[in-house]
């Protein structure tokens, strides 16, 4: 029996002893692949629906979308149609038109895994058809003998002005973030600046879907939008490992010799 014990115990020491002299790997590889969805993130602008609802004088209406192209940039859209009429001190008009913009996203929040959310930077090109209606106007006259109340009527009968557009570059920064599963709400400010525009001779373009306000002398303009969108997701991809760079371990050489004063 004592033997047998003596056996058991040479075993165990053996065995321990081939376990401790096993090399421990102190760089283990991560065998998880760590994908992420991609694909087509569609919604509504709810800013000008609750603009119309609030102002009579305003309706308007814009779809968005962004289709995810690489792990930090976006493809993106916006696709609307707004009326606005607009009292000024001598006239009154509506415009109403369509506008269509394209550009990219830039993400620049570092996400945890497995989140979407984007506060990013973007740029946009934009296109706008619409028609002015003046509705309204009266004379500009400095000598108030005849009308001292008011300005001179001049004409209560509408005149349209159609086949007009402008063309703009609009810079956008704005976040989305991921409320429910999916689905998202989205702020951004947008600057525009009027590449060119066809305009009537007879009546100016004082404001044009999609980019708001023109002034007479600037061709700046600004806008905003606040979106509720769902994320419809296509199919995954791996993210792409960053590099590491590896530092040198060699022995560095001796550094040269420099020059000896005369």
């Amino acid at each position: 029996m004592s033997r047998y014990f003596i056996s058991l115990i040479v075993l165990l020491t053996t065995v321990t002893v081939l376990g401790q002299n096993k090399p421990i790997d102190l760089n283990p590889k991560d065998t998880v692949e760590h994908k992420q969805y991609y694909g087509l993130r569609l919604g509504i602008d709810l800013s000008r629906i609750i603009t119309g609802s609030l102002d009579d004088n305003y309706t308007g209406f814009e779809i968005v979308a962004d289709y995810r192209l690489t792990q930090n940039l976006y493809l993106a859209a916006e696709l609307g149609s707004e009326e606005k009429t607009r009292q000024e001190d001598l006239y009154n008009f509506t415009t109403s038109g369509n506008y269509i913009k394209i550009g990219v996203n830039k993400n620049n929040y570092a996400n945890w895994y497995g989140e979407r959310n984007l506060i990013y930077i973007g740029g946009r090109l934009a296109f706008s058809t619409f028609d002015n209606t003046l509705n309204n106007y009266q004379y500009f006259d400095t000598n108030r003998y005849w009308n001292p109340d008011d300005f001179a009527n001049g004409s209560d009968t509408p005149e349209n002005f159609s086949g007009l557009s402008a063309t703009w570059l609009e810079g956008v920064f704005g976040t989305k973030v991921e409320l429910l599963h999916n689905v998202y709400v989205g702020a951004s400010v947008r600057l525009g600046l009027i590449l060119s525009q066809k305009e009537d001779e007879r009546f100016p373009n004082l404001w044009v879907p999609g980019f708001n306000k023109v002034t007479w002398d600037s061709n700046f303009g600004v806008g905003y939008n606040f979106s509720i969108s769902y994320f419809l997701p296509l199919y995954k991809k791996k993210n792409k490992a960053k590099k590491k760079v590896e530092s040198s371990t060699e022995p560095q050489g001796p550094p040269p010799r420099q020059k000896e004063g005369l």
